[in-house]
Order: C-alpha cells, then sequence, then structure tokens
C-alpha cells in the first residue's frame, strides 16, 4: 500500500482522456510547448543585452606590494593549547 501501481496510473489516464479529450490534451501540450520556448527566448535575449563585465581599472593601475621590510617580523605564534 502507499504507492501507485499500473492500474491506478491506467485509471487516472483514462480520466484524464475523457475529461480533456483526445484533441484538449494536445492543446495544451502545444500551448505549453510555445510558452516554454518563449520564455527560453526571453531569457536568451535578457542575456544577450547586458554590457560585458570588465573588471574595475583602478584595481589594474595599482602596482605590485612589496614585501615587508620590518627584520623583526616573525609568523604569529600558535596559542592552542597542546594535548
Amino acid at each position: 500500500m502507499g504507492g501507485l501501481s499500473i492500474w491506478h496510473w491506467l485509471i487516472l489516464a483514462v480520466v484524464v482522456m475523457l475529461l480533456f479529450g483526445k484533441g484538449r490534451l494536445s492543446d495544451i501540450m502545444g500551448d505549453a510547448a510555445k510558452g516554454i520556448k518563449s520564455f527560453k527566448k526571453g531569457l536568451a535575449d535578457e542575456e544577450d543585452e547586458r554590457p560585458p563585465v570588465r573588471p574595475a581599472t583602478r584595481l589594474q593601475n595599482q602596482p605590485p606590494l612589496d614585501p615587508n621590510p620590518d627584520a623583526k617580523l616573525q609568523p604569529m605564534q600558535d596559542d592552542r593549547p597542546h594535548i
């Protein structure tokens, strides 16, 4: 119990065919396909309209960083407790 068997699906398909009919069901599916195609076309058009993203010019004009000349500079000490 709990799952749908093949007989449940067949009965459901017959009910759907009786309610919508063969022609109406194909019209609904055709309309759905047209809607999906227009949605995808709209997304493609929207992506084409965006200008390309360029990096900021101020970051490109900065000189590279020099290392710290301080001779006393040491790495940070580990302060975790030793087990």
